[in-house]
């Protein structure tokens, strides 16, 4: 397999060969009167009849851009300098590597490690429990908020226990971000997805939950029992993993890191740890804390442990920096290929609607493509368009932004209820967040735990038509029973 830097750059070359033959489009916005509780309030739509050519512009790119403009071999500083604090890709690069490196201090003081070994000891017996309940956990996060990015986080304090009880790190990518994709595609209540296409189709928020409700059941138990047969087979045979030398490697780190027993100053670095979780899952459910607020709070985390691990004479200060360091740079390609990523998007004249670009056109033709074709055949579609759009658009809230104002009117068209086109949008949007190289969250995840893309994309090409196929049934299903 081509690592993933090669498979991103000859992508990047097909965007950049588009971009010269698809006219760009853009879409007018216009302002609709919402009614709430308590006033009406207005919100802007994409007017999904205004769509027109930009006939004055040239919008092919360029091989090289000057005043920071967009060209080809311009596609990788403008990638990684794009966006806000807030999202991608210079805010999830930044808490890539300020998490990475406060993990790094974390890591090297070696408590967590003596910490799993000591609970190993104490719940041999129940460690089958481990994986289900995990899973049922996660899935459950992305189900009910939307929990997504917060997922690289567990990763790093999963991984070393899931190599301790025998498993792999593609084991842990499974129980967390596996999970919360799953939750999150299947959602019900999710603000981030399921909310927000139902706002922009003029459905009530929140209805069709019966149906949605079922079907994370069953994608969860799917979920489940696939991981655990995976990961019981790489118990029983761990050089079956395709992570099996970089895991062997990292039990190799975390052996030389630990002390040689448990001591009550890893019981103080480990309740640090804790607490210092607790106020993350905290901040992220009652005072909706994301990216910038989580990465200062592990930050945070990685300094007080530091300082009690000085104090405790585990290392000295200048360990404590090179933990940060060696932390960081270890998921700085992640952080990379985050950026690069993003380059796609703003190849093809990015995601903003009002403004001219090739997506917008694709977008556009798409959803003409679905007017005269049978209702199934419309509803398997859907789903299709929106699983494609979401390699560009990996935002949750910015796919449904973006498309749901041509979906929803075009399901009135061919038969479908609106609720059909928003269970389209939420599958195709959140399951190929499992395998799509420009989801920032998993490229995260598949750093923490060491595994390239392109292993990555070995072992989970089959786990995506399984959820593929799932989510095809569940269409089908929605149209014969005239899902409401």
């Amino acid at each position: 397999m081509p690592d993933a830097f090669v498979i991103l750059f000859f992508v990047m070359v097909l965007a950049a060969i588009a971009s010269h033959l698809i006219p760009a489009g853009s879409f007018d916005i216009i302002e609709v009167a919402a009614e709430t509780d308590s006033a009406v309030k207005t919100k802007s739509r994409i007017d999904p009849g205004s769509f027109q050519f930009d006939r004055d512009g040239d919008y092919g790119v360029p091989l090289f851009a000057e005043g920071g403009g967009i060209g080809f071999f311009n596609y990788a500083f403008e990638g990684l300098v794009s966006g806000s604090k807030w999202g991608s890709a210079i805010g999830v690069v930044a808490f890539i590597m300020l998490t990475g490196g406060a993990f790094g201090i974390i890591m090297k003081t070696g408590a967590i490690h003596n910490g799993i070994l000591a609970l190993i000891d104490k719940t041999k017996r129940l460690d089958f429990l481990f994986i289900p309940i995990m899973f049922l956990l996660f899935s459950l996060g992305g189900a009910i908020f939307g929990m997504g990015e917060e997922a690289i986080a567990f990763c790093i304090v999963l991984l070393p226990l899931m190599l301790a009880l025998g498993y792999d790190a593609i084991t842990t990518v499974l129980v967390t971000y596996i999970a919360t994709q799953i939750g999150f595609a299947t959602s019900w209540m999710n603000p981030f997805n399921v909310a927000i296409a139902q706002g922009i189709a003029d459905i009530p928020l929140m209805s069709g939950t019966g149906f949605r409700i079922g079907m994370w059941l069953v994608f969860t138990l799917f979920g489940v029992i696939f991981t655990m047969r995976y990961a019981a087979k790489i118990k029983q045979q761990p050089e079956l993993s395709l992570s099996y030398h970089t895991d062997q490697r990292l039990r190799s780190e975390q052996q030389q890191q630990a002390s040689s027993s448990y001591t009550s100053l890893d019981s103080i670095i480990l309740l640090v740890f804790f607490a210092g979780l607790g106020w993350i899952i905290w901040g992220v459910t009652v005072r909706q804390y994301y990216i910038p607020e989580i990465a200062s709070q592990f930050f945070t985390i990685g300094l007080v442990i530091a300082l009690v691990a000085v104090l405790g004479k585990r290392f000295r200060v200048n360990d404590a920096a090179d933990g940060f360091k060696q932390g960081a740079a270890e998921l700085l390609p992640a952080a990379l290929i985050v950026g690069m990523a993003k380059g796609i998007v703003l190849m093809l004249g990015g995601d903003n609607p009002e403004t001219p670009s090739v997506l917008n056109t694709l977008l556009y033709y798409s959803g003409q493509a679905l007017g005269d074709l049978p209702a199934y055949l419309s509803a398997w579609l859907m789903l299709v368009i929106q699983s494609v759009f979401n390699f560009f658009v990996a935002s949750g809230s910015g796919q449904a932004a973006l498309t749901m104002p041509l979906i929803a009117p075009l399901a009135d068209l061919v038969g479908l209820s609106r609720q059909i086109a928003v269970l389209a949008f939420q599958l195709g949007d959140g399951l190929t967040n499992c395998i799509i190289p420009t989801s920032a969250a998993l490229i995260g995840c598949l750093g923490v735990v060491r595994v390239d893309w392109t292993v990555w994309l070995k072992f989970a090409w089959k786990l995506q038509l399984w959820l593929f196929a799932l989510a095809t049934g569940f269409m089908l299903l929605a149209v014969a029973i005239g899902y409401q």
